[in-house]
């Protein structure tokens, strides 16, 4: 091989190292646009109650701390791999929560441990600090929003608004339908009144507290009494006594099985047994641990039991 023929070899193979490495060069620069892109699309912002959060685009280990809203996930496809203990005694969503363990609010090293990338609590969560250095965290105040609005302000927090927006669709049109069949049944003019022993104390409910007051009061559009209406839907519950019950009593009771060892001694009391709506056999009991949650899967079996309640024949 001659001086000259080694020379150009040389050149060649040294041109062609510079394209290879500006070559490399490229598709790194073209994987970290990539990289970032992706990265980009991985998280979003939610804009809460609790200002900005930056949250995964797509959540999948959610970990519901709020008592009463594990059903919404449930109804948007998400299973919470962490809830409290309350929705796991709600019947109507049969073994939908199994694999979903059980943190209470203080139970910090245990959600730390299950290391989740989303976390919803209520907006007075005293652990919120903690939770905010475990995941993202979005709040939400309980009676800042009716339960339409709930659902879809947590499919916002997940990114399933779509999804959220078309069941509260479809949920006013089984609404209306339920709603003429009830009225059809018993008239329009009906009062309803919704009771229930907690512990000791016994409380009548608004509008929008749960225990089938969002289906009585706004889906179906029946009449509280007066007075109920007047002392209760605006703070939404009131500590009664058995002597009171009379003062918000309607033409129908929807009473409670009650919770936290209730004591329902008023069920044997010649108050309670004189009230009309026990005599006409318009006193309905329901279970309170199922119809404490007001998501919508409640809703549609809470729905279901109450029409059926009250357009059977007696």
């Amino acid at each position: 091989m001659t001086k000259r023929t080694k020379q150009l070899l040389i050149t060649f193979m040294t041109m062609l190292l510079v394209f290879a490495l500006a070559a490399c060069g490229n598709k790194s620069e073209e994987g970290a646009s990539s990289g970032e892109k992706d990265s980009k699309k991985e998280t979003r912002i939610y804009k809460g109650e609790n200002g900005d959060v930056e949250v995964p685009a797509e959540p999948k280990r959610v970990a519901m701390m709020a008592a009463t809203y594990a059903g919404n996930l449930l109804d948007l496809g998400i299973t919470p791999i962490a809830v409290n203990e309350y929705p796991k005694q709600n019947k109507f969503y049969g073994n939908k929560l199994d694999e979903a363990e059980v943190v209470t609010a203080d139970s910090y090293e245990k959600l730390l441990e299950l290391d989740p990338d989303l976390i919803i609590t209520y907006s007075d969560d005293k652990n919120i600090k903690k939770y905010e250095e475990i995941a993202p965290t979005a709040t939400m105040t309980y009676d800042k929003y009716d339960y339409k609005e709930q659902h879809v302000e947590i499919g916002k927090m997940v990114g399933k608004e779509k999804e959220a927006k078309a069941w509260v669709e479809e949920w006013d049109k089984k609404a209306a339908d339920a709603r003429k069949k009830v009225k059809d049944a018993i008239g329009e003019d009906k009062t309803f009144m919704v009771m229930e022993a907690y512990g000791k104390d016994m409380y009548v409910y608004g509008e929008n507290w749960g225990r089938g007051t969002e289906v009585i009061y706004q889906a179906l559009e029946l009449k509280a009494p007066k007075k109920l209406e007047e002392d209760v839907f605006g703070p939404g519950w009131k500590a009664i006594s058995t002597e009171t019950i009379p003062t918000y009593a309607g033409d129908y009771i929807f009473v409670g099985s009650g919770a936290g060892n209730p004591d329902n001694s008023f069920l044997e009391s010649d108050v309670w047994k004189e009230l009309p709506a026990v005599k006409n056999g318009n006193a309905i009991k329901f279970d309170s641990e199922s119809f404490y949650f007001n998501d919508p899967i409640s809703l549609e079996k809470e729905l279901d039991f109450i029409v059926k309640e009250l357009t059977k024949k007696k």
